[in-house]
C-alpha cells in the first residue's frame, strides 16, 4: 500500500524537483521510501550537517530558479536549518523544507522535550521563513504543497517550511490521480511578471533623457528575474555603465566597456568613484543594502533616482527615490525600453574608461605579486584564467568575497558567482556547492573560503567525495580570522588573541585533512606552485580542496588597507558605522582623530 510519503516525493517530482538535500530521521522515513521508489527522476543527497541542507537547496534554487528542496527531522534537525532558511529569506530564493513533526496526538508531550526532540516548530520557524504551514491531514497535504510552491515562487521569492506530522507522513494513501495534480505556474520564481505602471515608466524615461552621466546598479534581483539581455540593452541605449552588488555579479559581461566592477566596500574602486560622478543612479533589483550603498552614504545630494523592485517594500526603505518602479525587473525593463530612444554619451564613456584603466593599474601589482606568504589577489587572478562559462564561484562570507568581487571578472552575463550576502554567515560556501554541483553537472564549482569559514562546514567534503561531485575548494589559509583581527588592531590596538586558528601546538592541514575524507589534497606555500596546484585541481576526476598559505595582512577592504599601510587606526566604532537614514549628502572623509 502506498502511503504519504509516497504522495509527497510524487508531488515534489512533478514540480520538476530533482534532488532533495537533507538529513534522516525517524519521522521522514516514508518520505526517503517514496524518494527511493522514484529513482532517477527524483533523487535525495544525504548531507551531514541540516545547515549544509539548507545551503545546498539555496544554491540549487539560484541557479536553477526553481524552488530548492530540503528535508529534516523533528528538534535538532529543525534548529539547524536556521543559519540556511534565514539566508534564503534575506536574499529572496525560493526554498522549500520539509520539515518532520511529531505525531498529532502527541501535542500534550512536545513542549520542554518531554516527548523526546519536541519543542513549537512552528513558532520557530515562522520568523525565519516567508511561510510556514503545519499540514494537519492526509487530505490536506497535496493543497499544502500546492501551497509551499505558489508562496515562495511569488512575489517576493522566499523559503517556505512545510511542517509534516509523523502520523500524517506515515498514512496510508490511496495512490488517487487527483491528489498529485499540480500547478504549473509555480514551477519556478518568477511565478508572474507584473510590469510597473505607465505613469512611473514615462517618468524614468523623462529622467533618464535629461541624464548626462547615467549608472545603473544591478543586484540579485536581476539574475532572479533573469533579465541580464534587458539590462546590456538598457545600457547600451543609455550609453550607461553599470554596477553591480555582491548577489548581482555576473549580471553584465564584466570584460566589456559598460561594466565597471562590484559597488561595495570589498569591491573594485572604479565603481565608487563612477558612482560618485554620475547624476542620475539607476537602482535595478537591488535592496540598496548597507554595503552596496557603503553604509547608507549613496545616492548623494544632487543625484537623481530611479528604483526598480518587485517588492514594493524596498522602493523608499533606504532613501527617497526620485522615480520607483515597482515591477519584475524583466518585463519592465522590457517596457521601459520600448519608450526609451537610444542616446550617445561620449564624455560619460571617455570618463568610464578611465576610471576603469585606473582601477584596473591598482590592482595589477598585487594580482602580479611574488610575494610569500601569498597575496590573495594574485591567487584569485592565476585561478580567473582558468575558469570556463559553465563554471560557478561561490564566496564564503568575510573576505573571500571581496577577493573573488574584485579580482575574478564575470566574463559573461549570467549567474556564475554565489555569494553568502542574505545571512553574511561563515561555513556557506562548502554545502552549498552541493547543491550548485548538481544544478550545473556540466561545469566545474570553485569554492573561495577563508579558513575559519572553510572549518565550519568541512564535513561535507566527505559529501562531495561521495556524490564524486566536480568541485575545486580553495582555501585562504592564513592562520586566523582575518576580519576580526584587522578590525581588532585597527580600532582595540589588536591586544586580543582570540582570533587566532593556530598555534604551537596547530597548524591545520586541510590538504591531509580532504585525503582523509576521500578528496584530493594540495597545499600550496609559494606563488611559484600555485599554476601547477590549479591545473592539477582542474584535471582532477574527484574533489579537490587546495590549501594556500596566504598573507594574513591583505585586506580587500580599501579603507582598511590604507589605514593598515599607514599605521594609522579608525576612531573607535559608532563613529564610523552610522545608520545614515535618507541621506542628502556625499559622506565626509574619515578623520585620524
Amino acid at each position: 500500500m502506498a502511503h504519504a510519503g509516497d504522495l509527497l516525493a510524487e508531488l515534489l517530482s512533478r514540480y520538476q524537483v530533482t534532488h532533495v538535500f537533507g538529513q534522516p530521521g525517524g519521522q521522514t522515513v516514508a518520505l526517503y521510501d517514496g524518494i527511493a521508489r522514484r529513482v532517477p527522476k527524483i533523487r535525495h543527497v544525504l548531507v551531514r550537517d541540516e545547515r549544509s541542507a539548507a545551503y545546498s537547496a539555496d544554491a540549487y534554487a539560484r541557479l536553477t530558479g526553481r524552488p530548492g528542496v530540503c528535508d529534516v527531522t523533528v528538534g535538532p534537525g529543525t534548529t539547524k536549518l536556521a543559519d540556511g532558511l534565514v539566508e534564503s529569506l534575506n536574499a529572496s530564493v525560493p526554498v522549500i523544507a520539509l520539515v518532520g513533526e511529531l505525531p498529532r496526538d502527541w501535542a500534550p508531550y512536545r513542549d520542554f522535550g518531554v516527548a523526546s526532540q519536541g519543542f513549537d516548530q512552528v513558532r520557530f520557524l515562522t520568523s525565519i521563513t516567508k511561510s510556514t504551514l503545519l499540514v494537519p491531514s492526509l487530505v490536506a497535504l497535496p493543497q499544502m504543497v500546492r501551497a509551499a510552491f505558489r508562496i515562495a515562487t511569488t512575489g517576493r521569492p522566499g523559503p517556505v517550511a512545510l511542517v509534516v506530522p509523523h502520523d500524517v507522513l506515515d498514512a496510508e494513501w490511496d495512490g488517487a490521480d487527483a491528489a498529485v495534480a499540480v500547478d504549473d505556474r509555480y514551477v519556478r520564481s518568477p511565478a508572474h511578471r507584473p510590469v510597473a505602471s505607465d505613469d512611473t515608466l514615462q517618468a524614468a524615461v523623462a529622467l533618464l533623457h535629461k541624464s548626462r552621466r547615467p549608472i545603473i546598479v544591478a543586484g540579485g534581483g536581476v539574475h532572479a528575474s533573469r533579465a541580464t539581455v534587458e539590462l546590456a540593452d538598457l545600457a547600451g541605449r543609455l550609453d550607461a555603465v553599470v554596477v553591480t552588488s555582491l548577489s548581482g555579479k555576473g549580471a553584465m559581461d564584466e570584460t566589456g566597456p559598460r561594466a565597471a566592477g562590484v559597488l561595495n566596500p570589498l569591491g573594485t574602486t572604479e565603481s565608487l568613484e563612477l558612482v560618485r560622478k554620475a547624476d542620475l543612479v539607476f537602482w535595478c533589483g537591488t535592496k540598496v543594502g548597507q554595503n552596496t550603498s557603503h553604509n547608507w552614504t549613496i545616492p548623494y545630494e544632487g543625484q537623481a533616482t530611479i528604483h526598480l523592485d518587485a517588492d514594493a517594500t524596498e522602493l523608499g526603505r533606504t532613501f527617497r527615490p526620485t522615480v520607483a518602479l515597482n515591477g519584475d525587473a524583466r518585463s519592465t525593463l522590457a517596457a521601459l525600453l520600448k519608450a526609451l530612444p537610444a542616446e550617445a554619451r561620449p564624455a560619460w564613456r571617455t570618463e568610464v574608461a578611465r576610471a576603469k584603466e585606473h582601477g584596473a593599474g591598482q590592482r595589477s601589482e598585487a594580482e602580479g605579486s611574488d610575494a610569500a606568504p601569498i597575496l590573495p589577489p594574485r591567487l584569485m587572478h592565476d585561478l580567473a584564467t582558468r575558469l570556463l562559462p559553465d563554471d560557478v564561484v561561490i564566496s564564503d562570507a568575510s573576505f573571500a568575497a571581496g577577493w573573488i568581487a574584485a579580482h575574478i571578472p564575470a566574463r559573461n552575463a549570467g549567474r556564475n558567482f554565489l555569494f553568502a550576502r542574505g545571512q553574511g554567515g561563515l561555513g556557506y560556501a562548502v554545502p552549498a556547492a552541493i547543491g550548485a554541483a548538481v544544478a550545473r553537472p556540466e561545469g566545474r564549482v570553485v569554492t573561495v573560503s577563508g579558513d575559519g569559514g572553510f572549518s565550519y562546514a568541512i564535513g561535507e567534503l566527505a559529501t562531495h567525495a561521495q556524490q564524486g561531485l566536480r568541485t575545486v575548494n580553495v582555501v585562504l589559509n592564513n592562520g586566523t580570522l582575518s576580519w576580526l583581527a584587522m578590525y581588532e588592531h585597527l580600532f582595540f590596538d589588536g591586544l586580543s588573541q582570540d582570533v587566532e586558528l593556530e598555534g604551537e601546538l596547530l597548524s591545520p592541514d586541510f590538504a591531509a585533512v580532504a585525503e582523509g575524507l576521500g578528496c584530493y589534497g594540495i597545499r600550496v606555500e609559494r606563488p611559484d606552485e600555485i599554476a601547477a596546484a590549479l591545473d592539477a585541481a582542474f584535471a582532477a576526476t574527484r574533489p579537490v580542496v587546495v590549501d594556500v598559505r596566504t598573507d594574513r595582512n591583505s585586506t580587500p577592504i580599501h579603507s582598511y588597507a590604507r589605514r593598515l599601510s599607514e599605521g594609522r587606526h579608525f576612531p573607535r566604532p559608532g563613529t564610523v558605522y552610522e545608520l545614515v537614514e535618507w541621506r542628502q549628502s556625499p559622506p565626509e572623509p574619515p578623520t585620524d582623530s
